[in-house]
């Protein structure tokens, strides 16, 4: 929660200072910003993880809450009898509500924190899912080389030959062609190398995954009793 960022947004001077009085006295507290409903303004607002909403000038609470986005999550401090608020929770469903009591700053601290939890674990799978997109094209990548050894290995068998045909008579070439002959060869050579090597990792690859995957088949079958 240290690196969270939270922004509380309210017209009222007392709530800002206690919430932020109260948060700041926290072992780890998270990057707090304060500001009023005429400060707030969609596209300038700064970085957060979630708003805590205060009490705001009458008529404005509305137009706040249709501004955020709506996977923002979103805390209001509001009365329990609050009217606007009963009408708010049927637009907003995931709205999470604190009421103003005596222990409201507290509480407010303890919901806030299961809700950056929340996003993070939330920002976490979203990493998750997008590393293992990418994995999954590399393994696409790699099986359609796999696929294609075979046929690249013809190809260079033939490369290879030919070369090796030419160099056998160097004095029907010219100097610069049995130069690039040469070079044709030696970077044939060095492709034949990386294949060979492809090989290699696929076949070890191969076999450290036959060990793992006799393990998870004898954890799965199921015991047999003895007699």
């Amino acid at each position: 929660m240290r690196h969270a960022n939270v922004v509380i947004l309210t017209d009222e001077t007392d709530f800002a200072r206690l919430l932020t009085a109260c948060w700041q006295a926290e072992r780890q507290a998270p990057v707090l910003t304060v500001l009023t409903s005429d400060l707030w303004q969609e596209q300038e607002a700064p970085a957060r993880d979630l708003v805590v909403v205060g009490p705001v000038r009458d008529g404005r609470l509305s137009n706040l809450l249709r501004s955020l986005d709506p996977s923002t999550a979103v805390i209001l401090c509001a009365p329990a009898d609050s009217k606007e608020f009963g009408q708010l929770r049927c637009k907003y469903p995931r709205l999470v509500h604190v009421p103003l009591r005596e222990d409201w700053a507290q509480t407010l601290l303890l919901v806030a924190g299961e809700s950056l939890r929340r996003v993070q674990a939330m920002r976490l799978a979203r990493q998750a899912e997008r590393a293992a997109a990418k994995n999954e094209n590399h393994a696409t990548l790699g099986r359609y080389m796999l696929e294609m050894k075979h046929s690249v290995n013809n190809a260079l068998t033939s490369v290879l030959g030919n070369a090796e045909l030419l160099l056998l008579e160097p004095g029907q070439l010219s100097a610069q062609s049995l130069a690039q002959i040469k070079t044709i060869h030696s970077m044939a050579l060095r492709i034949n190398e990386v294949m060979q090597r492809f090989s290699s990792l696929a076949s070890e690859m191969q076999e450290a995954e036959n060990p793992s995957q006799a393990e998870t088949e004898e954890t799965s079958s199921p015991i047999s009793p003895r007699r």
